[in-house]
């Protein structure tokens, strides 16, 4: 029965490989605490289809080459945000940004305040 690991890409730069970090918790035999570890395995995606931290399933097989044992099953979940989307953003930028986007939502527009004018104007003058 072959292995199935379930990780998150963490390098694409090889064409048709990618590297699958997989996290595990391990119990220190003696002082009992848990820890994690981290192994990282090469695996071979034909179509290039993975990005980096993409969440993948790869499955053992006969050695592809030195060092590749795995071949990528599925592509479990992609990121909502990936580091390369968030690389132009500089702090005070998106600070900036976000104050923008705050204050054109507090002011009303134009002619909402046309509106509002016309509205209170056409009250008094039932009155």
């Amino acid at each position: 029965m072959a292995k199935t690991l379930i990780g998150i890409v963490s390098s694409t730069k090889a064409d048709k490989t990618i590297v699958v970090t997989v996290a595990s918790r391990k119990t220190h035999p003696l002082y009992k605490k848990q820890y994690s570890v981290s192994t990282k395995f090469m695996a071979h995606d034909e179509n290039n289809e993975c990005e980096t931290g993409d969440k993948v399933s790869i499955v053992e097989t006969r050695p592809l080459s030195r060092r590749k044992r795995f071949i990528l099953e599925k592509i479990i979940q992609k990121p909502l945000l990936r580091e390369s989307d968030t690389q132009g953003v500089v702090k005070g930028d998106a600070t900036e940004a976000s104050k923008d986007s705050k204050s054109k939502a507090v002011e009303p527009s134009t002619e909402a305040k046309d509106d509002a004018t016309q509205s209170t104007e056409s009250e008094e003058a039932t009155q």
